[in-house]
């Protein structure tokens, strides 16, 4: 693979001892760290509420169930990338039902350099999560920011008897004075008044 600054987790969900070996094959430990395996859903889903995994590989069907509603459970309630593994013959099936949760779908018996692709494909989504989640969590935290600004200029209005510009500008002013940001200024306002 190509340098990267950081590896990739992997849950590697499958009963199969053959499918596994040839698969970590695919997995270099320069890439992928850790890889961690599973035998079935129930280890699965213990494995995924002890630790969060970047990518997930379920080679279907599982001994206790076939797969599918553990591929969409990790789809729907975290970032990982998930493949699923499946015969040929239900390829079309299972691509209908997971395309719509983001679950990549890849027919078996297939060639190691579909799967390695398959893998990088993983690592771009991946990412592509990460980046949506940071903008999610900056875009909370502005309208996080403005609820407090906002409460304080309520605080301001009420307490000192200023106008909204006039406690706008109050506490634009603090945070260029003061040299802190004007969620900062507006804490301490609400924690004073």
């Amino acid at each position: 693979m190509v340098f990267q600054y950081r590896t990739y987790s992997v849950l590697l969900v499958s009963a199969s001892e053959k499918f596994n070996a040839t698969t970590v094959d695919l997995l270099p430990v320069t890439d992928y760290w850790p890889v961690v395996t599973a035998k079935n859903v129930a280890e699965a889903r213990r494995r995924l509420l002890e630790q969060e995994f970047d990518i997930v590989i379920i080679n279907a069907p599982l001994p206790d169930d076939f797969g599918m509603r553990l591929a969409i459970d990790i789809c729907s309630n975290s970032d990982a990338s998930v493949l699923i593994m499946v015969k040929n013959e239900l390829y079309n099936d299972i691509y209908a039902k997971g395309v719509g949760h983001g679950v990549m779908v890849l027919s078996k018996p297939t060639s190691t350099q579909t799967v390695s692709q398959a893998l990088r494909i993983l690592c771009a989504t991946r990412e592509r999560l990460l980046r949506m989640k940071e903008k999610q969590a900056t875009v909370e935290e502005k309208i996080e920011e403005i609820r407090l600004v906002n409460r304080a200029k309520w605080k301001l209005i009420e307490k000192l008897n200023m106008s909204e510009s006039e406690a706008h500008r109050f506490i634009e002013k603090q945070s260029m004075d003061l040299r802190i940001t004007k969620r900062e200024v507006a804490e301490n306002i609400i924690n004073t008044y």
